[in-house]
């Protein structure tokens, strides 16, 4: 068999899990086409996060808490790109309020092609060591 665990990636996968706080949020726009949601649908297929890998995970937990606000303005930015809407005066404590840190501390590579990079900041700089932004 040549599908045998090899491979492990120098990261964490984080994954926030979206709270009734943002389901009440996420449900308060004219829903007219897709209906009401549950915490269930919002939960299906979240993002993950690649973050850096620690020893301990709550070390993990605390360098998501570090960087809450990056990841709030994602999550609402999924679902309403209009910040106008997003909740105003956000904080640590919404943040956790409103999502659960989920912390996988290994990461297993599976695949047999190379790692890419797709720069979604429209910065020109990701993955300029590596042509066309592909890791090895």
């Amino acid at each position: 068999m040549n599908e045998a665990l090899r491979f492990t990636l120098n990261r964490s996968a984080m994954q926030l899990i979206c709270k009734q706080p943002y389901l009440d949020w996420a449900n308060s726009f004219d829903l007219t086409q897709s209906g009401i949601w549950t915490l269930e649908q919002l939960n299906d297929d979240n993002d993950i996060f690649m973050i850096p890998q620690f020893v301990d995970p709550r070390d993990s937990v605390k360098w998501v808490e570090e960087r809450w606000h990056v990841f709030f303005d994602n999550m609402l930015f999924d679902w309403e790109t209009d910040e106008t809407v997003w909740p105003k005066n956000r904080t640590l404590k919404m943040f956790l309020e409103w999502f659960d840190i989920q912390i996988h501390s290994l990461v297993w590579d599976m695949a047999n092609e190379p790692l890419t990079i797709e720069d979604w900041s429209g910065e020109d700089n990701v993955g300029e060591d590596e042509p066309n932004g592909m890791l090895h």
